[in-house]
């Protein structure tokens, strides 16, 4: 066997799961990555498999792609519903709940404050040069996550063009319900006529050795969740008033937010400002803005929502708090209670045969999606009022570098992309 052989074979062989984390550990780690999980769903998922799979080695790359894979299959923000799952695989529904929280607990107590900020002292020029350089950086992050997961998954030329169809139907507005069901199709399709397309994807490979934890009672354990969820909404709703429309409005929400924030953020402004007239057009352009620069998922902008709806209907910032909150739980607690249910079954899927080849061909279009998301943000950040800004376009290049060649801390990419941008806002 050649050199390039022998490389090219220890690459294909899954990385060793070297040690569980204790609880504590991974609590630092998830409020760690909790403040620093800007960049959206691709640069989140980007710093999850860059910490969980690549330097701390605490999930093996194919479980982390399977799951990915159920993820983007669920409606809801995918990251968080990812880092929900690494939770409960490492700890059970405490290691879930505690990931999945701190994912977004820190972003909420952010929102909040810059809500309030909003609300009392209107925008400052300062968070226009702060979102500036944080667009720079993700453009670079997203850039260095399509490589790096690109490399892993599609490495035949079947699935180089499938991710590249992927990516095409997503510039050409195909909704992503129907991208992902596409991929799951055409992965089935070669699976069985062409199932060396696969190879290296975990097919066949053993979950893992580790001992998962799984209810004893399924059916207990679901009703017990479904519970625990709906039995705070249905209070909500109950209470009435601008309570209980932001409880039912965000849990519609929640189970039709397929295809990431970016999908369902018109729906959502359009019915906040010209249904319920919780806010006004302005106001929304600036939850969007303020969604940006902060950690966490960007579907946390339905928090700032909140807080203007409950400000606007009640002139009160406990109101307004109280109805972020409202949203924001809302919003997130279907994601528990998918992955709290679906997770056990995860483990369970065949890593073979068609249930597997179409989650493959999912694995493999989601490297279309992110570099479409990459396209993206870089239309949104590079080109400001039909001029193209060179400062963003060099910050991203230097993120680009940073990542992916030189491996440097992504939350050192984030704040020197945030600080160049706001001295650049100062001069």
């Amino acid at each position: 066997m050649s050199d390039a052989e022998r490389s090219s074979s220890e690459a294909a062989q899954p990385r060793p799961i070297s040690r569980l984390p204790t609880e504590r550990e991974a609590l630092g780690f998830w409020l760690k990555l909790g403040c620093i999980s800007f960049g959206g769903p691709a640069g989140q998922i980007a710093i999850m498999h860059d910490e969980l799979v690549e330097r701390r080695g605490w999930i093996r790359e194919r479980q982390f792609l399977h799951a990915l894979s159920f993820c983007f299959a669920l409606p809801g923000p995918e990251a968080q519903q990812l880092a929900t799952y690494v939770g409960w695989r490492m700890h059970g529904v405490r290691g879930a709940l505690t990931a999945g929280g701190l994912f977004v607990l820190p972003s909420f107590v952010l929102i909040c404050l810059l809500s309030f900020a909003y609300v009392e002292y209107g925008t400052v020029p300062e968070v226009a040069g702060v979102v500036r350089g944080l667009g720079a950086a993700v453009v670079g992050l997203v850039l260095a996550a399509v490589l790096r997961v690109g490399s892993r998954v599609a490495r035949t030329p079947l699935a180089i063009a499938l991710a590249a169809v992927s990516f095409a139907a997503l510039m050409l507005g195909v909704p992503f319900p129907v991208l992902i069901l596409g991929a799951a199709l055409i992965g089935l399709l070669l699976g069985r006529v062409r199932p060396e397309e696969f190879r290296g994807l975990g097919q066949g490979e053993d979950p893992g050795d580790e001992q998962l934890p799984t209810p004893s009672n399924r059916r207990f354990w679901i009703a017990r969740v479904l519970l625990v969820w709906l039995t705070p909404v249905l209070a909500l709703l109950l209470i009435g008033g601008v309570i209980g429309q932001l409880a039912g409005f965000f849990t519609l929400t929640a189970l039709v937010t397929f295809g990431g924030a970016y999908a369902v953020l018109p729906f959502v402004a359009d019915l906040a400002v010209n249904r319920f007239h919780w806010l006004s057009p302005a106001d929304m352009v600036a939850g969007l803005a303020l969604g940006e620069t902060t950690p966490g998922p960007l579907i946390m902008v339905n928090s700032f929502v909140g807080y203007l709806a409950g400000w606007t209907t009640q002139g009160s910032h406990a109101w307004a708090l109280a109805a972020a909150a409202t949203a924001t739980f809302c919003t997130f607690a279907p994601s528990f209670v998918f992955i709290l249910v679906g997770a056990p079954l995860v483990d369970r899927i065949p890593r073979q045969g068609p249930v597997a080849s179409a989650l493959a061909g999912i694995s493999i279009a989601v490297v279309g999606v992110i570099a479409g998301l990459a396209v993206f943000v870089g239309d949104q950040v590079l080109v400001v009022d039909d001029r193209f800004d060179w400062l963003v376009a060099g910050l991203a290049v230097a993120s680009f570098i940073a990542a992916w060649r030189y491996r440097l801390n992504v939350l050192l990419i984030i704040a020197g992309c945030a600080v160049v941008g706001l001295l650049a806002t100062l001069r």
